[in-house]
């Protein structure tokens, strides 16, 4: 499967600057990964019979968790694309059931960047577009929020 906006440029458009969400969507199955580690830890380190077997199912109910949330983090990044070309700027998700978002550069009044604390140390942010009369969209966790921005802006 190709990159979606491969697949719709125009005659003279080329992409300027590409960014997807940011890792911190695998947070949750990272700290699910911990989670089941520490309890398998665990499972050998207390005495044999109803502990062991307990810590040893929880380990187990943790890994799944955390597999989902692996699997649903990657599965999210893998079908979202944010990308500004020379005429526009482009964001799709979805792989199934696809939502696109595109606006004319030319139609941008302003670009808002927010991050959190976590946000700025970690480089990731929600970034507020807002066009004349075509509304505004927010596109939420991507990576280098101010640099996208900086391409958006810039001319």
């Amino acid at each position: 499967m190709g990159r979606y906006i491969d697949d719709i440029l125009q005659p003279g458009e080329k992409v300027l600057y590409s960014t997807n969400t940011h890792w911190i969507f695998f947070l949750p199955a990272i700290t699910g990964w911990i989670v089941a580690i520490a309890f398998f830890v665990v499972s050998g380190m207390v005495p044999g019979g109803t502990p062991m077997l307990l810590s040893l199912s929880m380990s187990a109910l943790s890994a799944i968790f955390a597999l989902y949330k692996t699997a649903t983090a990657w599965f999210h990044r893998w079908t979202t694309e944010t990308d500004v070309t020379n005429l526009r700027v482009v964001h799709k998700t979805g792989f199934i059931q696809r939502q696109t978002f595109e606006m004319s550069l030319d139609k941008v009044e302003s670009v808002d960047v927010n991050q959190s604390i976590l946000g700025r140390i970690l480089n990731y942010g929600n970034v507020s577009i807002f066009g004349v009369g075509e509304g505004n969209k927010t596109i939420d966790t991507i990576a280098s929020p101010l640099e996208f921005r900086n391409h958006i802006t810039a001319r």
